[in-house]
Order: structure tokens, then sequence, then C-alpha cells
């Protein structure tokens, strides 16, 4: 069997030597673009080509530091890396500028120091020792940030391929399977099934056609932990693809990714395309005699499609919904073979488990939950982005270790992880242990790895009804359970937030919620209940307060304010007046205003714009 080592050799060595020049290194992840990287990477771009500078330029992908986008990292030799944050276009030519003439950093715009330097600097910060990236645990998130995920040659010479070089000459199916099982991984993108137990039944099914199709339809809102490992390292994924075929059997596999994607989908084009011209994916892969092809099939945005069977029809041309099982995937999937599916998170862990040995997997985490778990930080937290750590750390380290807590000093209300399946979680079990079982207890789950945030201002009613609405729109309709029962739970929310319902709402809210979550069809249903039935139980005075005072008490449902002018602070400035959109606040210049609440549609801009603190809400 033809062998990688040479080839690794080779690459390292020339990664070695460009070290021995000035680098620029800008994220050019979704996260990067959107801040404003393109940009910065233009006018650094343009000013090395007017100035003929030896400065060698490279792109990568996100390294999670979200918050400070965009980043730039510059390496001069024999000095420490910098990454510089929060950067605009002429910022990014002046630091460098200043790299070059002076080799002085921009202290103002530094975020840390790359821990790749080859000695420190003095009171930088070096970025494994940040608050942010103190207590992660880069897995799976290894590379990203580090390599241009557009060339092979960077994911080869920092060890990959190496774990399907190495079953391919060295391990049988069974023992990789066995392999995987030892580790402990779960599934990451639901209800964490143990995949050497899924991988294991698809090797047992008959058939010499079988399939592996990789779920990256990440349509929770908030979570973007698959994207920016397809964005940041897709040959991790076609590794771990190309591993389980091997394992079952399958020589074919299909990466079903949302088109809202198209970063995400040309990177895995090109990767696709590189891994086969060198003989790693294809036919006879590294002379073995081993065949695996990869094809991209991009969903249309359907959250139902997240579900595996859906999603399966949807591949096979069909429309996107779910069927009853058994039978599982694993004895009849796609095109009715044999098919093993498991999302991102869940194949780029395979390669890492192969090359180093499950135990060194399986010694991070809790007894029934191992490894690491990738984290989408967002809502009304100080540092979003993208977090790795290890499977066990509280929500609390979470959310103010690494996300820096809660923005504008605000008070923490409750986190939302696992998006409209999951549940929220309040301020008193803060302490509890981000693994599978301990989320159940919750009434929330673990899911792909969104994390939502909010704050005192939040109404709890009202994120029920958000994620309720979306489940309610994105229902597929198969089953009326889902149908109707998301629909008429949606309908109680909506009068509950309108300041209309009654006590016997909540009854038939919780009476709803656990018919559709035992009847439904598939997991989009049976979850659906999942966000309501949290909120109730652990914010309920929430609900009361808007069926018996008609109060919310954040400010958030509008039908249950009263917005009013306190005459003693009013100073008659008339700024609300000009403001306001439907003339509902009346009064002479210099003397106290007075709104009218038959006229008043509660849009709160007054509020906003008073400086005197005049108006307030009731």
């Amino acid at each position: 069997m033809h062998s990688l080592n040479d080839m690794r050799k080779q690459f390292q060595d020339a990664l070695e030597e460009s070290r021995k020049h000035t680098r620029v290194v800008i994220g050019l992840g979704t996260c990067g673009i959107a801040a404003g990287g393109d940009k910065i990477w233009h006018e650094v771009s343009r000013y090395i080509e007017t100035h003929r500078l030896e400065v060698e330029m490279m792109s990568t992908g996100c390294i999670g530091m979200c918050y400070a986008e965009p980043l730039m990292e510059v390496h001069m030799p024999g000095e420490p890396r910098f990454i510089y944050g929060n950067l605009t276009p002429e910022a990014a030519v002046d630091i460098l500028k200043l790299h070059l003439s002076e080799g002085k950093p921009s202290p103002e715009y530094i975020v840390a120091q790359d821990p790749r330097s080859f000695e420190a600097a003095a009171n930088i910060t070096r970025l494994d020792e940040t608050p942010f990236y103190k207590r992660q645990t880069k897995n799976i998130l290894g590379r990203c940030g580090i390599i241009d995920p557009e060339q092979i040659v960077h994911y080869i010479a920092l060890d990959g391929y190496a774990a399907l070089e190495k079953v391919l000459s060295a391990m049988s199916p069974i023992q990789v399977i066995e392999e995987i099982s030892r580790s402990g991984l779960r599934g990451r993108g639901g209800g964490g099934f143990p995949t050497g137990r899924k991988w294991e039944a698809a090797y047992h099914s008959p058939g010499n056609k079988k399939y592996v199709v990789c779920n990256a339809d990440e349509g929770d809102p908030g979570a973007f932990m698959d994207r920016s490992v397809l964005e940041g390292d897709p040959h991790e994924l076609l590794e771990g693809m190309a591993i389980c075929g091997y394992a079952i059997g399958a020589d074919e596999g299909y990466i079903y990714v949302r088109a809202e994607y198209p970063l995400a989908i040309n990177r895995l084009k090109k990767a696709i395309r590189d891994a086969e011209s060198m003989g790693i994916l294809g036919d006879n892969i590294l002379g073995s005699g081993f065949n695996f092809r990869v094809q991209i099939a991009a969903g249309a945005g359907a959250f139902v499609c997240g579900e595996e069977t859906a999603l399966m029809h949807s591949i096979e041309g069909k429309r996107g919904m779910p069927r009853v099982r058994p039978p599982y995937p694993a004895q009849s999937g796609l095109w009715g073979k044999p098919t093993n599916i498991n999302n991102v998170e869940t194949y780029a862990n395979v390669p890492g488990i192969i090359r180093q040995g499950a135990d060194q997997f399986a010694a991070m985490g809790t007894e029934n939950s191992k490894g690491s778990k990738v984290f989408a930080l967002t809502g009304k937290i100080n540092r979003t982005g993208l977090a790795e750590v290890p499977i066990g750390i509280s929500l609390r380290d979470i959310v103010f270790d690494i996300g820096g807590g809660i923005q504008n000093h605000k008070k923490y209300k409750a986190v939302q992880i696992g998006g409209p399946s999951g549940g929220c979680i309040p301020e008193n079990l803060l302490d509890t242990p981000v693994d599978y079982d301990s989320l159940l207890q919750l009434g929330a789950m673990m899911g792909s790895g969104g994390l939502v945030v909010m704050d005192e201002d939040t109404c709890m009613v009202d994120v029920a009804r958000y994620f309720l609405h979306f489940t309610q729109e994105e229902s597929c309709g198969k089953c009326a359970p889902c149908r109707e029962g998301t629909m008429r739970m949606l309908q109680i929310l909506e009068k509950i937030c309108d300041g209309k319902g009654t006590p016997q709402d909540l009854d038939t809210l919780e009476s709803l919620c656990r018919v559709v979550k035992t009847t439904s069809l598939c997991g989009l249903g049976q979850s659906a209940p999942n966000p309501v039935l949290a909120t109730l139980r652990y914010f309920r005075s929430e609900y009361e307060a808007h069926i018996y005072d008609k109060k919310c008490h954040a400010g958030v449902c509008t039908e249950l304010l009263d917005i009013t002018i306190n005459a003693d602070k009013c100073k008659g400035c008339t700024v609300c007046v000009d403001v306001c959109p439907t003339g509902a606040i009346k009064g002479e210049r210099k003397k106290p205003h007075v709104i009218d609440p038959a006229v008043c549609i509660k849009c709160q801009a007054c509020m906003v714009k008073c400086k005197f603190g005049a108006i307030s809400r009731g």
C-alpha cells in the first residue's frame, strides 16, 4: 500500500520553511468575512503588491474568537506571532507597516500572542492563556484558524489522513468499530446515540451496497459549529467519513449541507477534488483496494431535513418528510440500502480517536459522556464565538469564564441549550455539568451545540413563543400531533403574550405538550414542547404575571405595556413628539407631555430617545 509519510515529511519541511518569512494570516471564515475580513485581505494584499514586499499571505477559517473579528496574524522571522482583532482595513495596513519598518507590534489591537511563537513577548497574553481559550480543549478544532482550509498539503502536514492510512494498512473493519465503541464517542448532533453501536449495526446489515451520510444541515437558530468545521478544516470530515465507509463496507458517501452555506460548500468541493487527485479518495485509495467517493447534496433550508429519514428522502429527490422507524437507516436507509448517518462533529472526532487511540479520548469527559463538545456561544454574552470544551464542564464556566459573562453588566436569566429542541436553564442550575444525562434531567438536551444566553430583559414566555413559532413553521405536517398540536400551543402562547391568557390555558398547554411529545412521528415534533415545558418548569411566575397581573416585567410583550410620562421629570423638549410614529404624544414646549394610550402602539421609541428618564413602561 502507498504511504503518505514521505509526502507528509515534504509538506512539513515546506511549512517550516515558510515560517522563516514574514507572513500575514487573515481569518476568512463566514464570521470573518461578515465582519470585514475580505476588505482587510484586499487592502493588505494591495499594499504588499504595490510595494513589492516579500510577505506571504494566507487565509484561514474561524479560530473561534468571533467577538474580535476581523482577525489578522502577523509573524516575522524570529519574532512572536501576534494576533490582532477588531480591525479596519486601514488599521491592518498600519500594523503591517510598523512590523516591517520597525519590527514592533501595535498593542492597541493585539488580542493575544499565538502559542506557536518561538518566544514570548512581554506583557502579551498567549492565545491559549486568554480567558476565552484557557478552559478549552482543542480536539476537532485544533487545525481551524491555523491551516489554509483550501490547501490539502497543510492538512496532511499536520497528521491529516494518517488515521485513514492506519486503518487501511493495519486494522480490520471490526477493529475500527471496536475502537470507536471503546472511545465512548456519542453522536454530537442530537440525542447522543453511541456511535460505535450505530456503525456496528450498519456493518452487520447484509448487502453489497451501503452508504455513509453526513448530516450538515445545521438548522438550529444561533448554531454555527458544523459550518466552522466545514469552512476551517473540511478534510477532517472527509477522513472521518472515509474511515466509516471502510468500517461498515460502504463505497459512497453524501454530505447533506444547507445551501445557505456557500463558502462551506465551495471548500468541501475543492477538498474532495484535491483528495481524489492525490489518491486519498476515489478508487483504490492509497493502493489498498478500498474505494470511497463523496458527493455533496445541498439542502433547501427545511429544518425537518435534519431528521435522518427526512434527510435521506431529500437526497433521493423526494419531499423531505420523516417516516416511521423501524426499519432504521442501518438496515434500510438511502435508496433502501444500509446507511450510517452522523453529523459533522461526530465524523470529525473519528480521525483523532484512531490516530491517538480510544483511551486518550475516553479519558476526557464523564462516565457516560466522553470527549469534548463544540458550542456556539451567542446571545447576550460578551465573548460570542466557538468554544470546544471537555464534556462535564459546568454551564457557569462556559458562560462566565469562557464567554465573559453578560453584556452591559446585566443579570443572567437563562441559557437555551440544544436549539428549538432544547430547554432554558435558570441561574440556580448553572453549576450543572454539561453532559448528555445531566441536561436531559433538566428538561434540556445537548443537541448540536447551540448555546443562546439571555439576560434580565428577556421574557421567557416570549422565548417559548419564539422557539415554538420556529418549530411550528418548520413542521412538515405529516403527522397530526405535530401539525395541529404545535399550532394550538402557539396560539395559547400568543394569547398569553397578548394579555388574554387564563389560568386554564396553563393546564391546556401542559397537556398539549405531553401529547405532542409522546405521539409525534419524528424528533422535531417530539422535542418541540421542550422550550415550553422548561420555561413552565423554571419560570412559571412569568406566565402567571402575564395571566393574573397582565404584566410583562421584562417589557417585551407590547400588549402588556403601559407607557407613561412622569410629569415631574418631563422637560417638554418635544423629542418624544418628533419620534412618535402615531402622534400619540401631545404637549406644549417646556411643559410636561402626555401619551394617549388609545393611539400609542407601544414601540418605545420615545423611551429610547428621552434623555431625562421621564418615560417608563409598566
